[in-house]
């Protein structure tokens, strides 16, 4: 028999299978488009060419300025994007020391100083201060108001009280948010634990999904944050399935977000006639894989192209376990079924953590997820998905293959909008 060779990424390195080459299979993937051959330079001259109608000049006489940048879990370019826009920031006669650099968190776990050298470059860690935000110090966290659908603002005190607002990151699919980037660095990674739960609840809403960003309640929730914080700039970059810079954006938010999404949308939409019976999904490889957390997204944008009853194969390194002390708990309370999970967390109420035993169990209980990950076995059934190495997995998926069966391979998943054209009858 004849056989056709694949690989998708896992943690730092890619797992390769082969299939059969009598079968259906089909790779969904971002468009293949090279990086820019000098991507500071890019970055450089975006910073000239600030869009939605603001200008340095305007932030001339601040006397500080606080920087939101992302934490382990996102592969943002720093090394290209921070130390050109810091430049900017000291021509405006900042000094470095009153340039703060704040690691947006989120509700992940706050990260240690020792581990900054992971996302940021040395010379910006030795020029400049930078801090780590802790959602749960309620100590640090100022009151901004409340948003038009009721979400109380807590945001990061040191970021509140700077002169100068900016946010770096980049633009990509989001699951329920439609697309990061934009204030949500800040609005989110920045915020406190009771700001983001009220904003994360929205994701129930059926008009909060992937690629969405225009009437997602949740992203709209998110721009009403950013308004009341008064993020005054975002850098933003588009990365190509190689984690390069294809293009940077930088300017007021809703510029950058308005210029940034049909670009991502070029790269990341592909098409899907019908579901497929099968589905082998990578979430990236790392950091998308670093943990359970993270590799959830990439569970949801395969269950949008998986038919009920199908199998999807889930190849998440995880070295770091589920990535949330919250969300394990909670799962490791004797939740012995996906529709205990679902009577549970209607009944508790909508809570950052638990969120995601909620989202595993609502594309799980009708699918098969086999997972392949670095969690022992025994744990991952007490999460209620299967574990198995990928060429076991791969075979007990082709054996209930049905004739004729669909498989789709989905290598970066999480940062691919997969379009389902036509639905089943």
């Amino acid at each position: 028999m004849m056989t056709q060779n694949y690989s998708i990424p896992y943690g730092k390195t890619r797992l390769a299978f082969t299939l059969p080459d009598t079968l259906d299979v089909q790779v969904i993937a971002p468009a293949d488009v090279p990086a820019a051959s000098d991507p500071t330079g890019v970055v450089r001259a975006t910073l000239d060419e600030l869009l939605g109608g603001i200008r340095w000049g305007d932030f001339a006489g601040a006397r500080s300025a606080a920087v939101a940048v992302n934490d382990k879990t996102r592969p943002v370019p720093h090394d290209h994007l921070l130390p050109p826009l810091l430049e900017r920031l000291e021509s405006l006669g900042l000094a470095p020391g009153q340039i703060t650099l704040i690691v947006a968190t989120g509700t992940h776990p706050p990260m240690p100083p020792g581990e900054f050298p992971h996302i940021l470059p040395a010379g910006v860690l030795a020029r400049y201060p930078v801090i780590c935000h802790n959602c749960d110090d309620a100590a640090n966290l100022v009151y901004r108001g409340q948003t038009s659908r009721g979400t109380p603002v807590w945001i990061n005190r040191q970021y509140a009280e700077a002169d100068l607002r900016l946010v770096v990151g980049n633009i990509e699919p989001h699951q329920f948010m439609g697309f990061s980037g934009g204030v949500k660095s800040a609005a989110i990674g920045l915020a406190g634990r009771e700001t983001i739960n009220r904003n994360h609840a929205l994701m129930m809403d059926e008009h909060a999904q992937l690629g969405c960003y225009d009437g997602n309640p949740a992203r709209e929730d998110v721009e009403d944050i950013g308004r009341l914080i008064d993020v005054h700039m975002a850098l933003n970059a588009v990365l190509n399935g190689h984690k390069q810079i294809v293009r940077a954006l930088a300017g007021s938010p809703p510029a950058v977000m308005r210029a940034g999404i049909p670009v991502v949308n070029q790269l990341a939409t592909v098409p899907v006639d019908t579901p497929f019976d099968l589905i082998i999904a990578a979430p990236g490889g790392h950091p998308k894989d670093i943990n359970l957390y993270q590799s959830q997204k990439a569970l949801a944008h395969a269950a949008l192209i998986t038919r009920p009853g199908g199998t999807i194969i889930l190849a998440a390194a995880c070295p770091e376990g589920t990535g949330s002390q919250k969300y394990e708990g909670w799962m490791l309370e004797g939740m012995g079924s996906f529709e205990a999970v679902f009577e549970r967390f209607a009944r508790e109420g909508f809570q950052i953590g638990p969120h995601k035993a909620y989202q595993i169990a609502r594309d799980a209980a009708s699918r098969r997820v086999l997972l392949v990950s670095d969690m022992p076995p025994d744990f991952v059934r007490r999460l209620l998905l299967t574990p198995a190495a990928l060429d076991e997995a791969i075979q007990i998926a082709l054996a209930d293959l049905p004739p004729g069966g669909r498989i789709g391979i989905l290598p970066a998943a999480n940062a691919t909008v997969p379009l389902l054209a036509a639905h089943p009858s």
